[in-house]
């Protein structure tokens, strides 16, 4: 009989996962040091019971030290075989008093430390049930087979006395409560220290799974840190060096014929180059920060990129040369900032496509509209850009970034070309 097996944990599905069993070194030193400490208390309460004459005719010495090894010895590898061990010490128990060995105290401790280890080791919990049971039955019967034998002599009885409980009754019924708390107490304490057992083990378990989802999610947000910066400089790059590009061919045009105009162009050009570096010089030093542990701080998106900026994206567009018109319908309120950052970029991004795909001489109008529940921002230009390179599919990185935003606040956009020539791109953000 030994103690592998399945265990019954926390529950009866986690019960079939865990087992404590098999111990380490530690414990088996553990429970060699507690076998020699009860042998050596066995062997000095034997001489002093012997001393004081327990019984008129104790067994010898040598079945004394059996009783000695036979009480004490299983202790030592109590922990890799729980049941057999319990089953030696209560055989161990009945044959001291049976051979008539001078002992009553420290059998009683063998005899508890053995089942409480059933109850607070033993993987199987049906057998380690089943085991205690036996045992502590087993026990019971032989009390009540000595209350009988001694009802059964008149001569070991005691006298009746004044009492209102005849003594024999008393003396019997004292046994029995004695019996009772001796063994439910190794019952009770053996399963709570198995329960605790199982209570540390799933905390083990939840710390364990606790540390690799912060491993997970930690990974998860830098991955999104880096999609939202490759975003943001998508956005930044692509926008002005897209003005810059137009401007400085522009420029390059008429530079002979008008240099006035080429002027102007390169001034564009140069207002354009000096905005992006700030943009990318503030981010860049964003994501430096850190906080008072050294961590790096996630960057936020600029905060000066709202709805105050759309009629100076217009403007840049018609410097570009495409004429871009700006109105507002509805009655302006205020938004939050996240909402505000993610329509500029999305006018940002669409007037970037204008300007690369539209073609020289196609108009662009940009729309802002306050809604009830929202805000929907429209972008809509008159050239040729949809048939020449644009994808109704959203496949680009700026399509992808635009719709990437939108999501993340919870709306929704309109990419794609128009029935009657042009591109739209309309997008509705909730702002409630």
């Amino acid at each position: 009989m030994t103690g592998t097996g399945v265990t019954a944990g926390h529950g009866p599905a986690r019960g079939e996962e865990w087992s404590r069993l098999p111990v380490g070194r530690r414990e088996h030193r553990q429970d060699v040091v507690l076998a020699l400490v009860l042998a050596a208390a066995l062997t000095v309460s034997m001489t002093l019971y012997g001393a004081i004459g327990l019984y008129d005719d104790p067994a010898p010495w040598w079945v004394s030290a059996l009783m000695v090894v036979a009480n004490a010895g299983p202790l030592a590898v109590r922990r890799r075989f729980p049941m057999s061990v319990a089953v030696v010490a209560a055989l161990a128990f009945a044959a001291t008093q049976l051979l008539r060995v001078p002992e009553g105290l420290f059998v009683n401790f063998t005899l508890f430390i053995a089942l409480y280890t059933v109850g607070a080791w033993c993987s199987d919990r049906v057998r380690a049930e089943a085991v205690r049971w036996v045992l502590i039955l087993g026990m019971f019967a032989w009390v009540f087979l000595a209350i009988v034998f001694r009802w059964s002599v008149p001569s070991a009885l005691p006298g009746d006395g004044d009492s209102v409980i005849p003594p024999f009754v008393a003396n019997s019924l004292l046994s029995i409560i004695i019996n009772l708390v001796y063994f439910g107490a190794a019952w009770y304490s053996g399963n709570r220290a198995w329960t605790a057992a199982v209570a540390k083990h799933d905390l083990d378990e939840r710390t364990v799974e606790l540390a690799a989802e912060r491993e997970r999610s930690a990974a998860q947000a830098v991955a999104l840190e880096r999609v939202r910066i490759a975003r943001e400089l998508h956005d930044v790059v692509a926008h002005h060096v897209s003005l810059m590009g137009v401007q400085a061919g522009a420029a390059r045009r008429v530079i002979d014929r008008d240099p006035v105009q080429a002027a102007a162009s390169l001034g564009v050009v140069e207002d354009s180059a000096r905005t992006a570096v700030e943009e990318l010089r503030r981010m860049l030093g964003t994501l430096r920060q850190t906080d008072a542990d050294g961590h790096t701080l996630p960057a936020d998106a600029p905060s000066t990129e709202g709805l105050a900026r759309l009629p100076e994206l217009a403007a840049a567009a018609t410097t570009a040369g495409h004429d871009t018109g700006f109105s507002v319908v509805g009655d302006v309120r205020p938004v939050p900032p996240t909402v505000a950052a993610v329509a500029y970029r999305i006018a940002q991004e669409a007037v970037t496509n204008v300007l690369k795909h539209a073609g020289h001489d196609a108009r662009a109008d940009l729309r802002l509209r306050y809604l009830p529940d929202g805000l929907e921002l429209e972008v809509t230009d008159t050239g040729a850009g949809a048939r020449a390179s644009r994808s109704t599919a959203g496949s680009g990185l700026g399509h992808v970034g635009m719709r990437e935003r939108v999501a993340a606040v919870g709306g929704r956009i309109e990419i794609g070309p128009r029935a009657r020539g042009g591109y739209l791109v309309r997008a509705w953000l909730p702002t409630a």
